[in-house]
């Protein structure tokens, strides 16, 4: 693998402490969008009943991508989104880029791959987290892994507030690692820059996978890591080893489950909590359903908050809110709460937000949560 490019300078003005302003909007330009999601989705088997795969009789359809999942629940909550990636000119490709349209996303950037196929993948129905969860992907090859600088539309990637992108895509193919290369280095159209870890060990045929991610994340303006993922793949414990070891971003969400998460600013003066470094927000208790698509919403959540200008704090909590909505239903996508709603309950105070148990339903109005009657 070729060295990776020097972390770009850091970019004063446009971060993500503030609300992002993207790229000048110029005449003939691809229309700026508040996100751009740029990566691979899949159609997605899930079991009609628990169980090994050799075991479950019949799947039913879905789709499955972090960036494509983040993508439809900014579209479902309101915002302006485009989704940029390569499927085949096949019948799961157009399910694929209907589906994901039908949620109110721009997919007229998505490449129909003719000599490529689009990745399908089968999962088990038990938790990701257990030794029991199976996933059989079939992706190699896929026309999504064949993106490159060539082959996607750099301007219509960049014609957003926020561009999003996940570790996942680095790890595809070389072509697709440079892509990341070039869309995360410095430029005058450069969006605020969003990168989601997404470490996926398996799709590494790269030992040097985890440093790869490392000097990506270096180039972001604002990253999500998983502490749990930070372990894996650096072996760094703390969200203050994370911060130490990411210096470049403006922002640092580290989340750490039911833990909650915490989010680093770059200077003292971004922060909010007494120790002058970190917001930190307490995850809500949730009846979980599946433990599929959290880490997605929640970087979704964040983003939206962000867009919003609203504070650190409430940007935390609008993530945990969008991961309790996937987290109470079967599949990876969930109706997001309304954003009325959302505000209400991102506006409780630290007693009644430490008291909000979420459970099926409750995005729907089919089960108020038992604090908002609370909220004025």
């Amino acid at each position: 693998m070729k060295p990776a490019p020097a972390a770009p300078a850091p970019r004063r003005g446009a971060t993500s402490i503030v609300t992002p302003t993207g790229p000048c909007d110029v005449p003939g330009a691809p229309d700026v969008v508040d996100v751009v999601a740029l990566g691979e989705s899949m159609v997605t088997f899930l079991p009609s009943r628990p169980g090994r795969l050799a075991d479950v009789p019949s799947f039913e359809r879905g789709i499955g991508g972090a960036e494509s999942n983040v993508a439809c629940v900014l579209a479902a909550a309101g915002h302006s989104v485009r989704w940029v990636s390569a499927v085949g000119a096949d019948g799961f490709g157009d399910h694929l880029v209907e589906e994901i349209g039908s949620y109110g996303v721009d997919v007229a950037s998505v490449r129909r791959d003719r000599a490529r196929s689009t990745g399908i993948y089968f999962r088990t129905a038990g938790d990701r987290a257990t030794d029991a969860h199976e996933v059989a992907y079939y992706r190699a090859g896929s026309a999504a892994s064949a993106m490159s600088t060539d082959t996607v539309d750099l301007a219509a990637a960049r014609a957003a507030r926020v561009l999003h992108l996940s570790g996942i895509t680095a790890a595809l193919s070389g072509s697709c690692l440079d892509l990341l290369w070039e869309l995360t280095g410095p430029g005058p159209q450069r969006p605020l820059v969003s990168f989601d870890i997404n470490h996926r060990p398996g799709l590494w045929t790269d030992p040097d996978g985890p440093r790869v991610l490392l000097d990506l994340a270096r180039r972001a303006d604002l990253v999500f890591v998983g502490s749990d993922e930070a372990l894996d793949a650096w072996g760094l414990h703390g969200a203050s080893a994370v911060r130490d070891a990411l210096p470049e971003p403006e922002l640092v969400v580290v989340k750490m489950g039911p833990g909650g998460a915490v989010a680093l600013g770059k200077d003292p003066g971004d922060a909010e909590d007494a120790d002058g470094t970190a917001t930190r927000a307490r995850a809500p208790r949730v009846d979980v359903v599946a433990a599929v698509g959290a880490g997605d919403a929640f970087a979704a959540g964040f983003l939206s908050a962000t867009l919003r200008g609203l504070p650190v704090r409430d940007r935390l909590r609008h993530g945990h809110l969008m991961a309790a909505a996937a987290l109470t239903v079967p599949g990876d996508l969930a109706t997001p709460p309304a954003r009325e709603h959302a505000d209400r309950l991102a506006a409780l105070d630290d007693a009644a937000w430490g008291r909000l148990r979420l459970g099926p339903g409750w995005t729907e109005g089919t089960q108020r949560a038992a604090e908002e009657v609370r909220t004025p």
